[in-house]
Formats: C-alpha cells, structure tokens, sequence
C-alpha cells in the first residue's frame, strides 16, 4: 500500500460489516467507496423443526471480530475514521441483563435469533392481518410472516415461561450489533419502521400492539423493543466501547453508525451512483426513477420517492428509512438465489454438472452459463426455453400478491434429464425470477412510480445470465456498481456519515458508490418476452383456479 508523502492528507478508512443468512463480511473502505480489504466467515444456522430457522448472537459477533480483524491487519489505526453495521432483518432475544434467551422448545439459549426467514408465525400473522389495523397500509396492506410483530405474538404464545416472561430486550439483529459496540440501545429507523410498525413521525401505536395481544410491550415506554430511535448513519453514544474495541481490533471511541438492514445498505451502495457518460435516461432524472434490486438468497427490489406512495402487497412508504427525507418502498421475492441453487441441485444430471464444473474449475453457474451458449445455436439464449415455463413462488409470494400460500409451478417437463434439460430449466428459474421482477415494477409503476433504471447488486448480479435477463425482460438498462459488494460500501457509507466526514448521506452516496457497467436490454426479442410474460400471469391465475376447484364441494 503506497505511503502518502508528507503533504498529502493521509487517506481516511471506514469498515463496513455486513451480516448475511450464511456469513458474516467485513470491508475496508476508502473515501472513494473503493474496497482496500475484504474477510468473510461463516455463520452458524439451526432448523430445529420445519420453517423454523435460528442462529446464535454470541455465535455472530464472535465472527464479526475474526472478520474485523482480518480488514484491518497491517493499516495505522489511526487512519480508520467509523464503522457501519448492516443485517438481515433477523429477531434477538436478550433477558433483562443482555445475556441470550431460547427462542425454542428445546430450551437452547445459545439459540436466541429467530431468523428473517423464519416462518413459524403463519397463525399470528392471519391473525395480525385480520384485525385490519391502519399500521398495517404501510406494509402493503398485508403483514408478513418475515416482520417482528407475529414473531413476538408466537414467542409470547409458546415460550411464555422460557423466553417471554424473561425477555428484557428484543433488538433487530442490525441493532444488535450497533448496542454491542457502543453500549447504547438506540434504534436504527430503518429497522423499526421496516419491519416493527413504527412510524417515522409519529412513533409507536399503543392501540396496534393492543389490538395484536402485545400489550406488554408498550410498558416502561416500550423500552424492550426500542424508545430512542435514530436515522440510519447517525453517530451512536460515544462510539465504540473499549472492551468492543479490543474484540473488533479496532481503537475505541471511534464513530459507529446506527445501523441499516442489509437489502437497504445494498440500496444505499447502488442507488446514488454517478451514471453521467453512459447515454442512460435516468442521467437527467430525479434519484426516484431508479429501483435497486439486491439479490442473493432472496430479493428487494427498493424505491424511493418524494411523496409516499402506497402499493398493495410492496411494503412501505417508510419515510427515510433509507435516503433520509425520501419514502421508500420495498417490493421483494422470497427465494431467488435459494430457488436456483433448489432448481439445479436438485437435477438428476447435477452430480455430472458438478464433476464438469469442476474439472474446468469453474462455478456450475458459468458452466451451465457457457452450455446454454453451445446449444443455442443461431437463436437467442432466451428462446430456449419457449415450451418451458416456470412460476417462481415456492415458498409464497412476498410481492406484489402478498399470498404465502402460493406455490411453485413448471410446465413443459420431458422425460429426457441430461445436462440440457438441466440447463434450460436453469433458464426457465432465472427467467421467471425477472419476470416476477417485472410484475413487482408494474404494480409500483401503478401505484405512482416512474422507474427507468433498475440497478442491481448481490451475489447474483455476479452471473451474467441473471443480469441479461433481468434487461431483456423488464426493457430497462441495468447499471452494476464497479464494487460488487455493494451491500459492504452502503454499510461503510454510514461509518463514513458517523464520522462526520460527509456533510449528509446523499453526499457520501454520490462520493462512494461507482458504476462499473451497464448491460442494456436486447430490445428486438421483446416480443417473445411479452407472450413468456403472459403465461407467467396465466401460471397464477390457473394454480388459484386449481385450488378453487379443490375446495369446492
């Protein structure tokens, strides 16, 4: 690393921790939003029974700090500035003295997150959803087995004397970290409003928590889930404890930021970036006309807007829950990373794509991507898939249906399961996942968004097939940032706002985030897109008529 001479001003550092479903990363960051250093570690995940899903707070900050360490090793101390947390939106369990509390039957305290995934609740939700309260239009109409709310309503409901009566704190793992590293039990905005009901002007409503059965939390002025609330970047207490100083590696006092939830940092990574140069329309257009769509094992498609703006089954508008001063809305698709890698491994002829990828060493996703290329001889790669058709919803749909009842569909299968087969399937998921992208927009587009660009960052914005896709099906360019770990800059853009070296969030957006490149759509295949799009729609209408006519007499 080139040491600066003696009149420059030595460089400023931040750290930026991302907390994903699988492992815990962490960046160092420069002023510019370029990424100096990267570790990953992976985390612990328990399924103690079907739909439950659990992780272990003690188990995630342990590898917060190998993480921590590893990004800092060799810097001067001295030049990294603030520190950033953002997580899934994940559900801690602490007793009244912070130590961790079981969040199942078989009474493992060491167990003590109920993960974002998790869907456990299906019966407090229905519930939730039928008492028709007026909180819940900022969720799209529809409450969502993922959000806290029914997760508290079924720990209250089945773990009354080993979770519940005991419980003193209930953070959002992003929160979490935040309280760990400075001691403070300040909220972040982003999580409370995301995805605990509260409201940006107007705080917690007691008559929802009432109305729910969660009276109990409103005692004491609601302190177990959070009455000092903060927007997302805001310094915390007297930044980092020195006893969190020493596990991170990090030197104490230094600015740590409140926190943002991980699909929201990935927004904050991509959504400001410069794209003058590119011949793109949103260039001479307001910030609102972007959607960043953060895709990895699930999806988040997230907009902002000056006004808010109500869509049934898309959450929000949650005002600055995201971009302080803008509403934001959140559609999302449950599985998509997760349903590919379902799709595939799930193949009679994955053992053989497997020995193959390997023996090129490559990813089975570039060896399926480069097998897609040799057997689609003159036409377009899309175009293998015109008798195959899938609906992505295996488990639900998030948005813009909002109906967990939903299941996945695939039509035009053959009796032939070789590598071909296994591949245009491959297509067909990666397909049907734009086009639930697609609905997503036309329901925002709707509701009052004007959207132009889509810009993409996540584990999945890696393959190309995917981002192509994703062009070609929705007509709109899509920018990729020149960091791929956006999700690592938005995290580090709130160090850099605690650290005060940024006048405001929007300014160190458009300092730290970079277009790296953008993939246009192949506007001469629409056609064929259009009528791939119209039975998408006919899968869903089908499969409730299916189900009607096995409820009928």
């Amino acid at each position: 690393m080139a040491v600066p001479s003696g009149d420059q001003k030595p460089e400023s550092y931040y750290v930026g921790v991302d907390v994903g479903t699988g492992s815990v990363r962490a960046a160092l960051v420069d002023q510019r939003g370029t990424l100096v250093a990267f570790a990953e570690q992976p985390i612990n995940q328990w399924e103690p029974q079907f739909n439950h899903h659990e992780q272990s707070s003690e188990d995630i900050w342990a590898a917060c700090c190998v993480v921590t360490k590893k990004v800092v090793q060799g810097i001067d101390l001295n030049q990294i500035r603030g520190l950033g947390f953002d997580a899934t939106c994940s559900l801690v369990v602490l007793d009244k003295q912070f130590r961790p509390l079981p969040v199942n039957h078989e009474g493992n305290s060491h167990q003590n997150i109920i993960m974002w995934l998790d869907h456990r609740a299906v019966s407090q939700v229905h519930r939730i959803n039928e008492t028709k309260h007026s909180v819940l239009q900022y969720v799209g109409g529809v409450m969502s087995v993922e959000m806290q709310a029914p997760k508290l309503l079924w720990l209250k409901e089945n773990l009354r004397e080993t979770c519940w009566d005991k419980a003193g704190h209930f953070f959002d793992l992003p929160d979490f970290l935040s309280w760990k590293a400075t001691g403070v039990t300040a909220r972040s905005l982003c999580s409370l409003v995301c995805k605990w009901t509260y409201l940006a002007e107007e705080g917690w409503d007691d008559s929802f928590w009432k109305k729910v059965g969660l009276e109990d939390l409103i005692a004491d002025n609601y302190s177990k889930i959070g009455n000092q609330v903060l927007p997302p970047g805001a310094s915390l207490g007297n930044g980092l404890t020195p006893e969190a100083a020493k596990d991170l590696g990090l030197p104490a006092g230094i600015a740590v930021a409140a926190s943002l939830i991980d699909a929201h940092a990935g927004g904050l990574g991509v959504i400001g970036a410069d794209v003058r140069g590119y011949g793109l329309a949103c260039e001479e257009q307001p910030v609102t006309s972007r959607l960043a769509v953060i895709c990895g094992t699930s999806s988040c498609h997230i907009g902002i807007s000056k006004d808010p703006i109500f869509v049934s089954g898309v959450w929000g508008p949650y005002f600055s829950a995201m971009v302080p001063g803008f509403w934001l809305n959140e559609g999302g698709q449950s599985v998509t990373g997760k349903l590919i890698d379902h799709m595939v491994q799930g193949h009679a002829a994955f053992p053989e794509l497997q020995a193959k990828a390997t023996a090129r060493c490559q990813s089975v996703y570039a060896y399926l991507n480069s097998h897609l290329d040799l057997i689609k001889k003159a036409q377009p790669v899309g175009f293998l898939t015109v008798d195959l058709h899938v609906w992505p919803d295996f488990h639900g749909n998030r948005s813009p249906l909002a109906d967990l009842t939903l299941k996945g569909m695939v039509t035009g299968l053959k009796l032939s399961q070789d590598l071909d087969d296994l591949a245009i399937l491959y297509l067909a998921t990666i397909q049907a996942i734009a086009f639930g992208t697609r609905l997503i927009i036309e329901a925002m587009e709707a509701a009052g968004h004007s959207i132009s660009t889509l810009f993409l960052c996540g584990g999945l914005s890696k393959n190309p097939l995917f981002v192509q896709m994703h062009a070609d099906i929705t007509g709109m360019p899509v920018v990729l940032s020149q960091e791929v770990e956006s999700v690592l800059v938005g995290a580090a853009i709130l160090g850099a706002c605690a650290s005060g070296d940024f006048s405001s969030v929007q300014e160190a957006m458009a300092r730290m985030s970079k277009v790296g490149k953008v993939v246009f759509p192949r506007h001469e295949d629409k056609r064929y897109y259009d009528k791939k799009y119209q039975v998408f729609l006919k899968l869903v209408e089908h499969q409730k008529e299916y189900a009607a006519i096995m409820k009928g007499d």
